[in-house]
């Protein structure tokens, strides 16, 4: 499932596209996907302009004109990309229509925006804009990892007495938003924190060291594109390159990368996802 860094990515990939740009005609081709799409959904978005697009955690948020807020969630595949020439400087076709193209927008740029996914784990709502926050996915968002609200206060307080693994705390939306399985293992294995130590028992200056390593592993995922495991693209059908980065996340038997550690990689499997870790270094 993408995570913040693909989310960003295929936000800033969209917004030369959608942000400023009206929606001359929006087609919904089934009724839901990973739950029913709100009711007239395409005649609600079409002749909407839209006045920003923005990232909460691992949502698109694209805030309309007409008081509403379109959400997307690409879910496990799906993928949101661009066709045509929205800045005038070439001529492109629009692709043909795929099998698991579920909804389109035509911009009145002449860009197009097609959501396309084939396990129908995404998912679309309209909400109002000014009652966004107290919508039952963002109300339980925790700080955006990115943002000055995340910061070593937060984060102490949000341990302390924690008998969770620190994994699983990391991956807890209400402590961080937006961070994931692949994230918090890189993380973890920058920090020589062991995903199986319990957050509460973790020293205060140990989780003060968290965050800045955190910004900065997001951060470099996000100048990479993100990382493409499966099915992620960026908006312009392009991939992520953030996987060969990767020191720890699927590389299962092999040598540990950091310098002067002649450790392994192993995996656990923790909350039914696997944790990736050198037995050696990371305590």
């Amino acid at each position: 499932m993408p995570e913040l860094p693909e989310v960003e990515t295929v936000r800033r990939g969209l917004a030369p596209s959608m942000e400023g740009a009206v929606i001359t005609k929006a087609q919904v081709n089934r009724p839901d996907l990973r739950w029913p799409f709100p009711e007239n959904m395409a005649e609600r978005l079409t002749g909407a302009r839209i006045v920003g697009l923005r990232r909460r955690s691992k949502y698109l948020l694209a805030d309309l004109d007409r008081g509403e807020t379109l959400l997307v969630h690409l879910g496990m595949s799906g993928r949101m990309t661009v066709s045509g020439d929205p800045l005038g400087q070439f001529v492109h076709d629009h692709p043909q229509a795929q099998k698991h193209d579920h909804v389109v927008f035509d911009m009145d740029n002449g860009a197009r925006i097609t959501f396309n996914d084939p396990r129908r784990f995404g998912a679309m709502d309209l909400i109002a804009t000014e009652g966004l926050e107290e919508h039952k996915l963002m109300r339980v968002l925790g700080p955006e990892p990115l943002g000055n609200d995340f910061n070593e206060t937060h984060l102490i307080a949000a341990f302390e007495g924690r008998n969770t693994p620190v994994k699983t705390a990391l991956l807890d939306q209400r402590i961080i938003a937006g961070l994931g399985n692949i994230y918090v293992c890189e993380t973890l294995f920058r920090s020589e924190i062991s995903p199986k130590r319990k957050a509460g028992q973790i020293s205060k200056s140990r989780v003060s060291a968290l965050i800045p390593i955190i910004k900065t592993v997001l951060q470099e995922a996000i100048d990479a594109g993100g990382s493409s495991l499966k099915d992620f693209r960026q908006a312009n059908g392009e991939l992520g390159y953030f996987q060969h980065s990767f020191d720890v996340y699927g590389r299962e038997g092999a040598a540990c990368r950091r310098s002067g550690c002649d450790g392994v990689v192993l995996r656990i499997t923790q909350s039914g996802r696997s944790s990736f870790y050198c037995g050696k270094c990371q305590r």
